[in-house]
């Protein structure tokens, strides 16, 4: 068993190399009297933040073992069949070499913010770098331009076992590899960020809003953090479309396609955010994933003008429906509305939309067939008892009537996430976010405008919501 120096402990590191037989040179050890090949790796993790940070330091100050807040380990990656595991003894630049048991670790109490780096201690080149979680998921990571030492380029999560690959060539260009699994600290109690999504499992319209609510508010100040929340919370679909996510408030995000969800779309939603460090004093927590359908295509288009609602699916006219919408005072809404809602029989009041009791304009009515489009109270309904106006002129208070049989079939025809627009009212454009899903009358650039990831490059801030399988943070093997 060869030895392992230690600048510094925190870890246990699981040493295997493959085996493999070299030519005898000048440099190289001697292993019961076969030649072995070997390169010394230095790999650091950052303990806590020191003077400079975390930022990375300079390569000498790395291969010295002298950059502020880490702890740096040497081990001997080796082209013949070896293992050890490194335990720490109690005092700091000690170490002492073991028999390899199998999956054990200890723990690493470092900030799984910093960067976990991988250098070499003398003439050689990294060859290849994995870096790979007990869930099979790679950490993304970028090798300097001289090919000696490799940084993550994604955070590390709190409470995570890690498993390192490493390939390299000594200074003669013989292969040799070492492995190493480590385990960051867990997360401090109640310091736990989840993500609640919506909408529930089911089947909804091509319209729906995807929403992610947070157990904490995450402040617009801190715009990194809200980077690495928005990176976490993961929306992929069937067939794949561009979306983004946007900022409503602190604590509530919201994610749409560039333009309506395909038909039949399978879309999936998940986080990534378990173990993730979002500010220095939270950490990501589980939450459940969740998964929906999108059914055909129904598009219902109201000509307050014209007085007349047409009623589309993938496309073709189902029907043309004459309708009243809102007078002089209580105009309509216009803009694109979403399916909130289906209410076979409400009781609308004047009161409950601010119009007050003994006025001309109370009414006390139950209402059937109720397809609700805003929280504040604004419905597609039946309303028989404007049935004259049907057709000719706008006399509701801002919802939007039809006889009773074309209400119970609009009732039937539509669902929630289904479009509802609304043009040539006169009214109030639709609020985007404030009273019920409106998000669809903000334009493209504005909506990208919301996310945390506005100045990241294009891909990264309106992504492919079926993502392509994760590159494995690999290096190209020497030639």
């Amino acid at each position: 068993m060869w030895a392992v120096a230690a600048a510094a402990a925190g870890a246990a590191l699981l040493v295997a190399a493959a085996p493999g037989s070299v030519p005898q040179r000048p440099g190289t050890a001697y292993l019961g009297g076969h030649a072995e090949a070997f390169v010394t790796l230095l790999v650091g993790r950052s303990l806590e933040a020191g003077p400079g940070g975390t930022a990375a330091c300079s390569g000498q100050a790395f291969r010295d073992g002298t950059c502020a807040g880490r702890h740096v380990r040497r081990v001997r990656a080796t082209a013949r069949g070896a293992g050890a595991v490194l335990r720490e003894d109690g005092g700091p630049g000690t170490a002492r070499p073991g028999r390899a048991g199998a999956g054990h670790t200890v723990l690493l109490p470092t900030d799984p913010g910093g960067p976990l780096e991988i250098g070499l201690a003398e003439p050689g080149q990294l060859t290849d770098v994995t870096v790979r979680d007990a869930h099979g998921r790679h950490v993304g990571g970028a090798l300097d331009r001289h090919g000696r030492r490799w940084a993550n380029t994604e955070p590390l999560r709190a409470g995570e076992l890690y498993t390192v690959h490493v390939g390299a060539q000594d200074a003669a260009g013989t292969s040799v590899g070492a492995t190493m699994a480590f385990r960051t600290a867990p997360p401090p109690e109640g310091g736990r960020l989840t993500a609640e999504f919506g909408p529930r499992p089911g089947t909804y319209g091509v319209g729906q809003i995807v929403t992610a609510s947070l157990s904490r508010p995450v402040a617009a100040s801190d715009r990194e953090a809200r980077a690495r929340v928005e990176r976490s919370l993961q929306v992929s679909s069937e067939p794949a479309v561009e979306g983004a996510w946007h900022w409503v408030d602190g604590s509530t995000l919201h994610y749409r396609p560039r333009t309506y969800w395909p038909a039949h779309a399978v879309v999936r939603v998940s986080s990534g955010l378990d173990g993730v460090e979002i500010d220095g004093h939270t950490y990501g927590g589980p939450s459940e994933p969740v998964e929906f359908t999108v059914g055909d295509r129904v598009e219902a288009l109201t000509d307050a003008a014209a007085h007349e609602m047409t009623v589309r699916r993938n496309g073709r006219v189902l029907r043309r429906i004459p309708v009243t919408t809102g007078k002089a005072g209580f105009r309509t809404r216009t803009g694109i509305k979403v399916v909130l809602g289906q209410e076979y029989k409400v009781r609308m009041r004047g009161d409950s939309v601010g119009i007050p009791r003994g006025t001309n304009e109370f009414y006390d009515l139950p209402v059937y067939y109720a397809t609700r489009v805003t929280w504040s109270g604004e419905y597609v309904h039946a309303a028989p008892w404007s049935a004259a106006s049907h057709g000719k002129e706008n006399v509701s208070h801002g919802c939007t009537g039809m006889s009773t049989a074309n209400a119970a079939w609009f009732f039937d025809t539509v669902r929630i996430g289904d479009v509802v627009r609304v043009v040539n009212s006169g009214g109030e454009p639709m609020a985007p976010f404030d009273n019920g899903f409106g998000d669809w009358n903000v334009d493209w650039r504005a909506w990208l405008a919301g996310s945390a990831l506005a100045d990241a490059p294009l891909p990264a801030r309106a992504a492919v919501s079926q993502p392509a399988a994760r590159t494995p943070s690999r290096l190209q093997p020497l030639a």
